[in-house]
Order: structure tokens, then C-alpha cells, then sequence
């Protein structure tokens, strides 16, 4: 078997013979590694000669093999495909499977030479075997991702330390600092290898948030995966506080300070995509909680009908996103994806003809073309500040991070008055209830009547999963909460979950379920009169706006989340 790590200098060869390099080119890559340990294709890679996809189609053309780019496949491998390779099989001769038809399994390498492991595999799993080149970095992610790498998973790294340390006792109150100066020395090691097998784990089960929780006697670990906690094998109590420590590290904290909230931020590239980790450290009353947000750029760049809108709503919302001024608000609790939907509307908008500038805080995703602002409230940069200081600036849309006070929603109001397109969040249950939030900030109601144009409430359904979906008969207590209709039961396709390997409990993914309000005449004059909510959400019904609830509904019937979210997540209609 060819070792993975040793075939760069064939590959630089190669390239050579191609008259992809030159002499020149390789001493550059040789002086760019020296005292670093890296090989002159790792060096080439850095110099940006070449890269990871021209040698993988060198590759490929030289053997007459396929290739597969796993970061840019579009989709994961099935996992009833990776269960046809063993762990300790894939990770021995370092290879991948990524497809199985007709009776072939396709397995991907970094080494098309090394015929000698592509026939061990075919005598090891009883079965035709194909072949196609990746590129190293791919094949070591994609071990890493689909496997948990020959570190093996959380659980397998604790039962280890565990058993390695039944003897030791060690106090739970008591301070434990690392060792930092290197960042790893050997003391180090196990804390930098189980704080990144966290991560990883965490972004393989698809969570959006890791918790560390330290309570009286253990040291909680729970995984926000589709919005809804899940708890998993947690670390033992006694390495609370090293954990803890690598973690303010990695993020950049002061590792002295226990007694004041901090904030930080851990970058990581993990299967080819670029993570940003926000990570917030509190302390408590059995140590510090410590709550790391990953944010996935690739996850947040949806096109609008990646959003989940229905083909009716969706013409509502491109006509909404090009008026030419005034004000669009999107309203719902934490973590509904307003973040999101406004990126997206951004994203959908941003043209070479078009300025737009961004209020944030913090600033979660870098978007390429677009003027972002962070708010920094510790230097008087704040929302009003920075919006007075972006009308100067003569944008064509304005995004405001939230309306938190009158100040700041004034100056947006102005903003939208005098030709701007004003984009902002507010935190609502609905979108009628906007209104009287934005009067109540003390927001006069005329300014209010005649800026805003359109609010969009929204909420996030777990998408039923596709590997284990299977028909539903709505239960009674579904039909009475909901006020299903016989009509609706005929006419629906109501399905669930059954749960798999694929998914969480099953579900896997979500997808938003909106409440589209557009203000017209009859909405302004009851603004004038200072109404209810109720009376205005009563009278944004009768000119045709859908309730979350209706939208849910909607959704559940077309098979594509269950009655039972749509019963979780919203609220009985009052109107």
C-alpha cells in the first residue's frame, strides 16, 4: 500500500513533465516551506501556482479516472453508502466512498497509482470496486468528517481518558491553568484534540450552537441541532475548567478573567468551508458557561427561494425588496433566521449599480460588495451614529441590524422618507404587532404610516427528513389546535419522521414559515387613530395577509414539515 503522504514529490514530477512549473517555480515553493516541514506541493499550493483542482485533473486524465470534488459535490454522502466501508477499513487505506450503483462502489483517494489498496479493498468487501481522485486535504477532511478520523469520536476520546485517569482525582473548584506558551505542550495536547473533536462533531451533527455548562456536579455538553437542544456524552467534571481555558485561548479572551462576561471568536476551516465560531463565556455560580455560535457562511448565502417561501410569496417578497424607498421590517424572536432572510435579501440586491451599507453587531458575515459597519457602543458607535454617518454616504439601500429605540428608528424613518430602501429587524411575535412597538418606542404615528411599506414575521420549521419520511394520519389533538378542516385533511399530504441515521429524530434541516404584511390606506388611517394590534392585525387578515400559523399549515400539508412543529411554534390567532 502507497503511504497517502508520500506521493507530492511524484505529483510535482508530474507537473514538471506537464510544463505545468518550471525549476524556477519549484525553488520558490521549496524557499516558501523551509523550516515549516511542508513538501514542495504544499508550497506551490501556498504560492497559488497551482492548485488542489489542477492536480486532481492531472491526476485523473494521467490514470483515466474520474474526479470528485467534495467541496463543491452539493450534497453529503448518503450514509447507507459510507456504512458499505468500515471506520478502521476507510481510514487504513485512506479512502472514501462517495457513490454505490449497479453494483460498483466508487471510493475516492488521493493516490491513483496505488492500485495495490484498491484490490485489497475489492477482496476485503466482497464487491466491484471503482476508483476516483481527490486531492489529500479532501480526503483527510472527508476521513475526518464521515469517519471522526482515526482520533475517533468525543465519545471514543473520553472513554480513553477516562480509563487513563481512574486513579487521579482532581478538585472541581480548583483554577486549572494551561500551559500556553506553545500552544501545546504535552499537557496541552489532549485538551487541543478534544476541544477541536467538540467542534467538528458538532459541525458533522449539523448544530448551529455548543454548549458548555457547568453544573453543581457535572459538566453539561448539549448540541443546538435544527433549533432544539440536544444533550450528548459529556466530559467529565474534573476537566470543566481546562476545557474552559482552551476555549477562551482559541478565542482570543483573557484566560486571568473569571469574574465578567467575555467575548470572542474561533476561525476553522472544516471540510473545505470556512467557519467562524462567535463564542460567549459567562460566569456562574459552578464556573463559566461558555455558548459558541458557529456560523456557516455557505449556510447563510441562500438564494431567496432557498428560504422556504411558496411560489405566491415569493413574487410578494422580490416586488416588496425592489420599491424604491421605505421601509421593510423583518420581526420574530432570537434565532427565527431574520439574520438570514436579510442577507438574502441583500445578496438578491446587490448589483454594481446599487450602494448598500449594513449596521451590525455584531457583523456575523462578511459580504463581498457590501459596506458593513460594526456597531461598537464602548466608542458611542451605535445604531443612531452610525446611520446619521451612513446617509452620507449617499447609499441606495440602508440595512439597520435592529431597531432599538426611537432614535435610531426616527432616523430610518427619515432615511426612507427621503428616497431610501431601509431594511431592519424588530422583535415581535407578529407583524402587525410592529407597528405599535415602533409608536411605543415613542415613534410618531404618522412617521410610522407613511415609511413602512411591508413586515414579514417568520419562524423556523424542522424539515421533515427525506431518508425516513413516511405518511401521517393527523391526530385529534392536531385537527382541534390547528382547526384542520375536512377539506384540508383530503387535500393534504401530512407525513413524519421515523427517525434514521441521517437525521435528528426525524428531522433534518428547517426551512421558515412567514407572516407577509403590506400596509395599505386603510392600515395607515388606523395607525393615525393609534389602534390595537389586534384591530390592525384583525383588518391585515381581511386584505389578505396569511398567519404564520396558515403559512405552517400550508407547509405541513405540501409533506414538507409536520403538524406537530407548526403546533410548536405558533401561537393560536387572535383576530
Amino acid at each position: 500500500m502507497t503511504d497517502l503522504f508520500n506521493v507530492d514529490e511524484y505529483i510535482v514530477d508530474l507537473l514538471q513533465q506537464q510544463g505545468m512549473i518550471t525549476e524556477e517555480q519549484i525553488s520558490l515553493a521549496k524557499e516558501r516551506v523551509f523550516g515549516e516541514d511542508g513538501t514542495v506541493l504544499e508550497g506551490l499550493y501556498a504560492l497559488k501556482i497551482v492548485s488542489e483542482q489542477d492536480v486532481m485533473q492531472l491526476l485523473g486524465a494521467e490514470y483515466g479516472m474520474d474526479t470528485y470534488d467534495f467541496d463543491h459535490a452539493g450534497t453529503k454522502v448518503p450514509p447507507e453508502v459510507i456504512g458499505l466501508v468500515p471506520k478502521d477499513v476507510a481510514l487504513r487505506y485512506k479512502m472514501v466512498p462517495v457513490s454505490f450503483a449497479g453494483g460498483v462502489l466508487r471510493v475516492a483517494l488521493a493516490d491513483p497509482a496505488d492500485i495495490e489498496s484498491l484490490d485489497s479493498l475489492r477482496y476485503l468487501l466482497k464487491m466491484e470496486i471503482e476508483g476516483v481522485v481527490s486531492t489529500k486535504r479532501q480526503i483527510e477532511q472527508a476521513l475526518n468528517f464521515y469517519y471522526g478520523s482515526a482520533d475517533g469520536s468525543v465519545s471514543e476520546f473520553l472513554e480513553e481518558m477516562t480509563e487513563a485517569t481512574t486513579d487521579l482525582t482532581v478538585d472541581a473548584t480548583q483554577d486549572v491553568t494551561m500551559d500556553t506558551s506553545a500552544d501545546g505542550g504535552d499537557d496541552a495536547a489532549p485538551m487541543i484534540r478534544l476541544v477541536s473533536l467538540l467542534i467538528l462533531e458538532a459541525f458533522r451533527t449539523r448544530a448551529s450552537d455548543i454548549h458548555l455548562e457547568p453544573l453543581e456536579k457535572r459538566f453539561r455538553l448539549r448540541y443546538r441541532i435544527d433549533g432544539v437542544l440536544n444533550e450528548v456524552q459529556s466530559p467529565p467534571k474534573y476537566l470543566q475548567n481546562q476545557v474552559i481555558s482552551r476555549v477562551k485561548l482559541m478565542s482570543g479572551m483573557d484566560l486571568t478573567e473569571h469574574r465578567v462576561p467575555q467575548d470572542g471568536r474561533i476561525r476553522i476551516t472544516a471540510m473545505g468551508r470556512e467557519l467562524d465560531l462567535r463564542v460567549s463565556d459567562i460566569p456562574t455560580t459552578h464556573g463559566e458557561s461558555i455558548v459558541m455560535r458557529i456560523l456557516d457562511k455557505s449556510g447563510v448565502m441562500l438564494g431567496i427561494s432557498e428560504l422556504g417561501f411558496f411560489e405566491d410569496d415569493q413574487k410578494t417578497i422580490e416586488r416588496i425588496i425592489n420599491f424604491p424607498d421605505g421601509i421593510f421590517l423583518v420581526t420574530g424572536p432570537t434565532g427565527s433566521g431574520k439574520t438570514t432572510s436579510l442577507y438574502s435579501f441583500l445578496h438578491a440586491l446587490n448589483q454594481p449599480t446599487r450602494k448598500i451599507i449594513t449596521a451590525e453587531d455584531p457583523v456575523e458575515y462578511e459580504l463581498s460588495g457590501i459596506n458593513q459597519v460594526q456597531i461598537a457602543t464602548d466608542i458611542n458607535l451605535t445604531f443612531a451614529a452610525a446611520l446619521r454617518a451612513m446617509l452620507r454616504q449617499a447609499p441606495n439601500i440602508i440595512m439597520v441590524g435592529e431597531i432599538r429605540d426611537a432614535e435610531t428608528g426616527e432616523i430610518a424613518i427619515n432615511a426612507a422618507l427621503t428616497g431610501h430602501l431601509v431594511f431592519s429587524t424588530l422583535h415581535t411575535n407578529d407583524a402587525p404587532s410592529a407597528v405599535t412597538r415602533l409608536i411605543d418606542m415613542g415613534i410618531k404615528p404618522f412617521l410610522v404610516a407613511s415609511s413602512v411599506r411591508a413586515i414579514m414575521a417568520q419562524r423556523l420549521v424542522r424539515r421533515i427528513c427525506k431518508f425516513c419520511v413516511e405518511p401521517h394520519t393527523p391526530t385529534e389533538l392536531e385537527v382541534e389546535k390547528l382547526g384542520i378542516t375536512g377539506g384540508q385533511l383530503e387535500q393534504g399530504t401530512y407525513v413524519q419522521g421515523r427517525g434514521c441515521t441521517e437525521c435528528n429524530k426525524g428531522y433534518k434541516g428547517r426551512l421558515g414559515i412567514y407572516e407577509i404584511f403590506i400596509l395599505d390606506e386603510s392600515i395607515e388611517h388606523l395607525i393615525y387613530q393609534m389602534v390595537d394590534a389586534s384591530v390592525i392585525r384583525r383588518r391585515a387578515m381581511e386584505i389578505g395577509m396569511r398567519t404564520l400559523r396558515q403559512d405552517g399549515m400550508r407547509k405541513a400539508a405540501a409533506g414538507l414539515t409536520s403538524l406537530a412543529e407548526v403546533v410548536r411554534l405558533t401561537v393560536h390567532d387572535e383576530a
